[in-house]
């Protein structure tokens, strides 16, 4: 089948079996554009909650879908491809992580939401990269955080809080690569462009930023901002959104190194128009979790969610 052949029946099978599809802004542009919600995590986890359909098909990576089953734990929740993870969320074991927490008691734990289901079982509260501030300033100043697992982000909301908190030593790759030399070097040759950059990066890299944001955060203020061209610091699929927005700006992806002009991560774009409508037919790969880890997540995953709302940020 070509391309539009293909979309044709995902289009048909969709509405036949009323499925909502639920995509993450790196999906591919075709699988972006066929979904019924697009969002960041935070958004997706706020729709997810909304879904009214018997099934969710989740286009991003795994632990987002799990996010989807935990709060919808009725509905069937499948995936284009089981093993699409993340680096981030690998980084974090659940019995490497349970042994780390044993060796900081009385410490809160703030886990963000790029994590798997039982490191957020372990979890006090979940944030993500578009409200960790507003849930670490939910806290006392005077509480023992730990916070996992993505250091950079962590590390970022020190410096913005004056917090400091116990940080577990995970990245995301596809984030923490990125590096200022090469971005340094693009700025150089395009002086008139903006640097914004996602929270992920590394602290070299934010350093040189001009905006640093959440996926969302970043599509939100290349809207309205007066600027016409703009390096970007986070995964390539956030690119077809922004042209969408602002079709009469300039993007350029900032690259891992100086032979590659893309950002890709591996793992997003694992899900493709293909494996899309064979599970869609299929119902199948379908997210299973453990009911008692389910329910033990879903705690801080709501919480976050309060908090959230009560800051107006969904």
């Amino acid at each position: 089948m070509n391309t539009l052949e293909i979309i044709d029946k995902i289009k048909t099978v969709k509405k036949e079996k009323k499925i909502t599809l639920l995509a993450h802004y790196y999906q591919i542009p075709e699988i972006q554009d066929l979904a019924d919600f697009i969002g960041d995590s935070l958004a997706l986890s706020k729709k997810t909650k909304e879904v009214d359909s018997n099934m969710i098909v989740f286009c991003g990576v795994h632990f987002m879908a799990e996010t989807a089953k935990i709060l919808n734990p009725s509905k069937k929740v499948v995936v284009p491809v089981l093993d699409a993870g993340c680096s981030l969320a690998d980084s974090c074991p659940a019995d490497v992580f349970e042994s780390f927490l044993k060796d900081h008691p009385d410490h809160i734990v703030v886990t963000y939401i790029n994590s798997t289901a039982e490191i957020k079982a372990m979890s006090d509260l979940i944030c993500t990269s578009g409200n960790a501030v507003q849930v670490i300033e939910s806290l006392p100043k005077d509480v023992r955080i730990i916070f996992a697992p993505d250091k950079n982000l962590g590390s970022y909301i020190n410096r913005l809080t004056g917090r400091n908190m116990v940080l577990w030593n995970g990245v995301c790759q596809v984030h923490d690569l990125l590096t200022d030399e090469i971005i340094l070097k693009m700025k150089m040759e395009n002086p008139d462009a903006f640097l914004i950059a996602h929270p992920e990066c590394n602290q070299a890299v934010l350093q040189i930023a001009d905006y640093i944001g959440s996926t969302n955060g970043m599509l939100k203020f290349i809207e309205r901002s007066q600027h016409k061209k703009f390096i970007v610091a986070t995964e390539t699929g956030i690119i077809h959104q922004m042209k969408k927005i602002a079709p009469d700006k300039t993007f350029l992806v900032a690259p891992v190194d100086e032979t590659c002009s893309c950002n890709d991560c591996p793992y997003m774009k694992m899900n493709n128009l293909e494996n899309l409508y064979q599970c869609m037919v299929a119902e199948y790969p379908e997210i299973q979790i453990d009911k008692y880890i389910a329910e033990r997540a879903l705690i801080p995953i709501e919480k976050m969610l309060e908090i959230s709302k009560m800051a107006g940020l969904i």
